[in-house]
């Protein structure tokens, strides 16, 4: 059996997906494939987004936004949408998600924190749900 693969989606790429994403491949050790990417990419990674992940020892520095597209919709099993809207193509035999999640731009260290915390407790579950 292959591994699962997910996809985390929001609008520029640079807050809730790059987290999720960085904390589901850390979880998984290699046992699901993981994606992110995003409607509208921004230029960078939000600067308190990779402050607050290098606290967990993950290091964001060297990650870019990336801009959605359908074929990583496609060669997903899982899409996981925070904030997306209809930008998100829909395909049949996906198993699609979206996590409501305040949006960490603009954000200081002190607000990103809780919902860096609350998407590693839904990643938690999901590493548990699909391993």
């Amino acid at each position: 059996m292959s591994r699962p693969s997910v996809l985390f989606v929001c609008v520029h790429n640079a807050g809730r997906s790059q987290m999720a994403a960085a904390l589901l491949a850390e979880q998984a050790a290699g046992r699901i494939d993981v994606r992110s990417a995003g409607s509208e990419p921004a230029e960078s990674v939000n600067p308190a987004v990779v402050e607050a992940m290098l606290e967990l020892g993950i290091d964001l520095h060297a990650e870019q936004p990336k801009l959605l597209t359908a074929e990583a919709v496609h060669e997903s099993d899982v899409v996981i949408t925070m904030g997306c809207g209809d930008a998100c193509p829909v395909f049949p035999g996906k198993r699609y998600l979206d996590w409501r999640l305040d949006d960490p731009a603009g954000q200081d260290l002190e607000h990103v924190r809780p919902i860096r915390d609350e998407i590693d407790r839904r990643v938690k579950a999901l590493v548990a749900e699909l391993t």
